[in-house]
């Protein structure tokens, strides 16, 4: 076995204890329900604008490109149907996983790996106190339980940039945009849209978490943390994407 493959199992160890870890504190996510609301504003609620702007924007190319790709082979009363069901199972929870990704997962790897070069994370131990506890369970638990709250921003947000785009230039009217959606509406689809919110948010944070936590070198090492834990966050919510599809489909 190369070094590379042992150095892979030895991360996804050292991951998979992490998250063992995380679990384990849950319990005490009632007496610290304080540091949760904070990480939940800071990482959740302050990134609804950004969620929205993006949202906006995927369902508008997603509106428009349908309307290219159905032209002569497709009735265009199918589009409204088409854009909300890529926005739901798809789009928008990967796209929204991606930049939050960039945002919260970068942010927390940066946020901690400044803390564990500065000795702040040694000193908490030093008097007692559980990083794992009061530092890394609250963001784990705040951007996992507010991911599929933003993945509905996104979807609303989306598919209303798809109608708009429709509307405005394309010519279809709102009847015609959403007619055909409560007829083949299906309450799987959401379950699908959340079960990958939650997968993806769960990513984001265990990755900038452990990534923070095994920061060193100084001011160069908390760059290379931040870089990392964006890569290999995104590169875990396209592959989990992949199987969850075969999973659930």
């Amino acid at each position: 076995m190369t070094a590379q493959a042992v150095k892979l199992l030895a991360e996804l160890g050292g991951i998979s204890l992490l998250f063992k870890d995380i679990i384990f504190n849950l319990r005490y996510l009632h007496r610290d329900r304080r540091l949760f609301l904070e990480q939940a504003i800071r990482l959740g609620y302050n990134s609804i604008p950004l969620v929205i702007l993006v949202g906006m924007f995927t369902g508008a190319v997603s509106a428009w490109q349908a309307k290219y790709q159905f032209e002569n082979y497709m009735p265009l009363h199918y589009l409204g149907y088409s854009v909300y069901k890529a926005i739901l199972i798809e789009l928008a929870p990967v796209l929204t996983g991606l930049v939050i990704a960039g945002r919260v997962s970068s942010s927390i790897a940066a946020e901690l790996g400044s803390m564990k070069v500065t000795e702040q994370i040694d000193a908490l131990e030093s008097l007692a106190i559980d990083p794992l506890r009061f530092l890394v369970a609250p963001r784990f638990t705040a951007i996992t339980f507010m991911m599929p709250v933003l993945v509905v921003f996104a979807s609303f947000v989306a598919v209303m940039g798809g109608f708009a785009v429709s509307t405005f230039f394309l010519g279809i009217s709102s009847n015609t945009f959403f007619n055909e959606i409560p007829r083949h509406f299906q309450v799987y689809d959401l379950f699908v849209c959340f079960t990958k919110a939650l997968v993806f948010g769960a990513i984001t944070a265990l990755i900038g978490c452990y990534i923070g936590i095994k920061t060193v070198g100084g001011a160069e090492g908390v760059g290379k943390s931040t870089i990392q834990s964006f890569v290999w966050s995104s590169l875990l919510i396209l592959m989990c994407d992949y199987i969850l599809a075969v999973l659930l489909f």
